[in-house]
């Protein structure tokens, strides 16, 4: 069988995704490949906002907190194998179009639309940006809020001028700077404490400079090297961390309206190629 080239690949999506029809501008001509929608899942769930944060909070209470990050590997697999397929085959864009089909109703639709809006306004780009503001800032020293307008100016004219096609390979850079710069800094961190039992080590007894007195917030969990801990003394018990987070792993990798809206750069059942 012939096969494309991937840049091939890209390129062909790229043109058909034609951006003067409202199917090629917001849906890149729902004729996008396998591997840029998967890098953009990839991007759209992870940033600075999860770099950052993840990275405090392992500081902060050690390793069990990457289990946020584990749970999501069998809600992933019902993303693909479940969810997904239902979008698809309900044709829809997206979750609240999806809920006034399944329940009826404009009013179910416009409530979930506004929450939506609203909660991604004030717990997801707000944070993002703060925390992407906040990286240049400390690496390349510029002002604090002049890195926020400018993020924002950057991400506002590429999405408008190229649309969703722009957004999707975009988030597929993204997801390979963010992949090979985790790893080269993983092995050089590594490298520089000694390896994983130095670096055990050196954080029980990294006692930070500032305490609150007469309590233990702060100072070096003696489980932190722990991913699965105690369900009664543990600050993230094993059993909350494996099976509590169903629920919300459910939410927010299958339902949520920014990953749910990924199924629809894919084709719908029946069109050509």
């Amino acid at each position: 069988m012939h096969r494309v080239p991937i840049s091939a690949s890209v390129l062909q999506s790229s043109c058909r995704a034609s951006r003067n029809t409202v199917s090629g501008y917001f849906l890149a001509g729902r004729d996008m490949s396998w591997w840029p929608i998967g890098a953009s899942l990839f991007a759209s769930s992870e940033g600075a906002g999860l770099f950052i944060g993840l990275a405090g909070s392992g500081a902060a209470g050690g390793l069990a907190v990457a289990g946020f990050e584990w749970n999501a590997t069998y809600v992933l697999l019902a993303l693909a194998w479940v969810f997904v397929p239902i979008y698809i085959s309900s044709e829809i864009v997206t979750m609240p179009e999806y809920i006034q089909k399944r329940f009826g109703g404009q009013r179910i639709r416009m409530y979930l639309s506004v929450l939506s809006l609203l909660l991604s306004v004030f717990t997801k780009i707000s944070i993002d940006l703060y925390a992407g503001a906040l990286f240049v800032h400390i690496c390349l020293g510029w002002n604090f809020y002049l890195s926020t307008i400018l993020m924002l100016v950057i991400t506002a004219l590429y999405t408008i001028a190229g649309g969703l096609a722009a957004v999707i390979y975009t988030d597929a850079l993204q997801t390979l700077i963010m992949v090979v710069g985790a790893i080269i800094l993983t092995v050089k961190a590594f490298d520089q404490i000694g390896g994983y039992e130095q670096l055990a080590a050196v954080y029980s007894q990294a006692v930070p400079t500032r305490i609150i007195a007469n309590t233990t917030c702060h100072l070096p969990r003696a489980d932190a090297m722990h991913m699965f801990r105690d369900p009664y003394s543990g600050d993230l018990p094993w059993t909350g961390m494996t099976f509590g987070l169903t629920i919300m792993a459910t939410w927010y990798w299958c339902t949520d309206q920014v990953l749910e809206g990924q199924a629809a750069h894919l084709p719908v059942p029946g069109t050509a190629p």
